[in-house]
């Protein structure tokens, strides 16, 4: 796989990334988010070895190290923001309304996660046997492809089911149902970056897709500009936007809390969280 021509931005990423994982782990322990925090950071993990995976090839091309750091890790890294970002739904569905949802909310995360654990166990399966044939396994590509496939079709359905639960949500407190005083500015503000990282992931996801369905081989995979934007770009403004937008904004325990719920609902949330 070439990376000629961008090695200056192979360690700008790093470097954001980085900066981005040290972030998180400030905001976990200061927010006491420690489930989002240990997600995030182990994204920005896989993101730095992938990106000095695309460091070592830009000096040698045909680095077997370089490779596998680069197809493994980078194709990874997402599942443990979307595992993130599956369980801080679960947690606003409890905050904002648990009886809006079309089911248990905990099935939120005891559906998607499992999903995400597939995804993410194909995925390495399929890069790990792609660098062992230094990307000439058919096997290896239609595996990493089932696994991106299925991360897209489980974003996808969950994307589905965010929408549902905010028509049923908005529904349920025009007609009194929910007895909600306000959203506060955070909470907004909170929620539209958390939604804008979920389709950041989408698009990335979608397009890896695209970039693996000729092969190690095709010539969407050597096309880096196209990597940069719709790979690098897209993951790296998602985990920025959930550093600007922090769970921590509304769920810090310290805090007056960002929204007014009704009794029901916080008994319900409080019956969850057992």
């Amino acid at each position: 796989m070439s990376t000629a021509g961008w090695g200056e931005s192979n360690s700008l990423f790093i470097a954001l990334f980085g900066i981005s994982g040290i972030i998180h782990i400030i905001q976990g322990i200061w927010y006491k988010q420690r489930t989002f925090a240990i997600l995030m950071v182990l994204g920005c993990i896989c993101e730095m070895i992938g990106y000095g995976g695309r460091i070592i090839m830009y000096d040698d091309p045909w680095s077997f190290n370089g490779f596998i750091m680069q197809i493994v890790c980078i194709t990874i890294a997402p599942v443990f923001m979307t595992a993130a970002i599956y369980v801080t739904l679960y947690r606003s569905i409890l905050q904002l309304s648990p009886s809006s949802a079309s089911f248990k909310p905990a099935l939120y995360y005891q559906i998607f996660i499992p999903c995400d654990i597939i995804s993410l166990v194909l995925q390495a399966v399929g890069g790990a046997m792609s660098s062992q044939s230094n990307g000439s396994s058919k096997a290896g590509v239609d595996i990493g492809l089932a696994g991106l496939s299925f991360q897209v079709f489980t974003l996808l359905f969950f994307i589905v089911l965010a929408v549902q639960y905010g028509v049923r949500y908005r529904k349920d407190r025009r007609n009194g149902r929910v007895k909600i005083s306000s959203l506060d500015g955070r909470f907004k503000f909170f929620l539209l970056c958390l939604s804008l990282s979920l389709v950041l992931i989408f698009i990335r996801c979608a397009y890896r897709i695209y970039e693996l369905s000729d092969g190690y081989g095709g010539s969407a995979l050597h096309d880096q500009g196209l990597f940069i934007a719709l790979e690098s770009c897209m993951i790296t403004a998602a985990i920025l936007l959930l550093n600007i937008g922090h769970p921590g904004l509304v769920f810090d325990p310290r805090r007056r809390s960002a929204i007014s719920i009704d009794e029901s609902a916080h008994a319900y949330s409080s019956d969850e969280t057992k």
